[in-house]
């Protein structure tokens, strides 16, 4: 995400990725104008009132809508945007469909500004820039699964199982370096060489499915770390030990995952964390909180004094120069997140 230009209650913003469309999901909400280049056919062709001939040319046009939902759905390429026309040429006080994709450029404007928690993630955004999305790719002997990885959670591409078994050493070998060559050239018609590559799993089947990879031509980065545990708990332990730091270990994503998961192995011990709104407030007041990591959606309640109240505690933490890091919902361990009232925080000393 790129910004344009800033505006007195807002901000012009350049789209540059699918990920970018999840933090415009979170800002765009009632309250909001979004403005942008969008097409409308003119009311006036109709032979009825408020009618339109079908045939007429949607013009081009800059429309200005004020916000009344959106839709958004993880991993797809546009978010959808439905208001009440503000300003355009025709229709003002009409409903209309903004359909906001990468390379778009829109206008996000809120009456006062934008509230510092918007702020803060659309900086976010900004400083991630267009990196490429990462890939996980979990390798076990007669499975193997290909996950994407984004800012805000990650997502099964696609599974491959070796047809009849494979597990008995005697009968397995050729069987199986046919399977991973197969899987090796899906692997890569999915991911192109830009995308890094973690590889993972138990045992030594995921070198020799690198080593099939590279055999094939991938010129990807690649990180190979052993796991535990295949299948999606195989990548969600990736991102929440940190096997993966040298490839992922800046992503906005593993920096969500690790924080909250450390805050859950402090509640196992007994140690230096906080959870619940008034335990979380007082440790704030007094100074103590290192790490904040706050459900997203929590910061835009529709309930106002919901969203006040964080906004409050978030403003405390800030100020005593503590890190907020905002969840998205669309990872595990974000909601064992949920489970604990959508915050926790690491505190700098255990509270009494």
């Amino acid at each position: 995400m790129r910004q344009v230009k800033r505006l007195d209650e807002g901000v012009r913003l350049r789209v540059e990725t699918e990920d970018d469309l999840w933090v415009l999901a979170q800002v765009c909400r009632p309250g909001c104008s979004v403005g942008m280049l969008s097409h409308r056919r003119d009311s006036t062709t109709g032979t009825q009132n408020d009618g339109r001939a079908k045939s007429a040319e949607r013009k081009p046009m800059w429309i200005v809508l004020e916000v009344e939902k959106t839709e958004f759905a993880v991993f797809t390429d546009n978010l959808r945007a439905h208001g009440i026309i503000q300003e355009a040429k025709i229709d003002i006080g009409s409903h209309h469909t903004h359909i906001i994709s990468p390379r778009d450029e829109i206008e996000l404007t809120m009456p006062g500004g934008l509230p510092k928690s918007d702020k803060a993630l659309l900086r976010e955004a900004q400083s991630a820039g267009s990196k490429a999305r990462s890939a996980l790719i979990v390798v076990e002997n007669d499975e193997i699964v290909l996950y994407q990885v984004s800012t805000h959670g990650i997502r099964e591409v696609s599974q491959f199982s070796m047809r009849g078994g494979g597990k008995r050493a005697d009968d397995s070998t050729s069987v199986r370096r046919g399977f991973f060559e197969r899987v090796a050239k899906e692997s890569r018609m999915i991911f192109s060489d830009r995308v890094p590559l973690v590889i993972c799993g138990p045992g030594l089947a995921r070198e020799q499915f690198e080593s099939q990879l590279r055999s094939q031509g991938a010129q990807n980065q690649i990180l190979n770390s052993a796991t535990s545990i295949g299948g999606r708990a195989g990548a969600n332990e990736v991102l929440a030990e940190g096997l993966a730091d040298a490839v992922l270990g800046e992503h906005a994503l593993v920096q969500q995952i690790k924080s909250i998961e450390e805050g859950l192995a402090r509640i196992s011990t007994n140690g230096a964390v906080a959870y619940g709104q008034v335990q979380i407030a007082e440790a704030a007041d007094a100074g103590a909180i290192e790490t904040l990591v706050i459900d997203a959606a929590l910061l835009r309640s529709p309930d106002a004094s919901i969203r006040k109240d964080w906004e409050k505690i978030v403003g405390t933490v800030e100020a005593s120069r503590g890190n907020v890091i905002q969840s998205s919902q669309e990872h595990d361990s974000a909601q064992q997140l949920l489970g604990l009232g959508g915050v926790i925080a690491l505190l700098r000393w255990k509270m009494d």
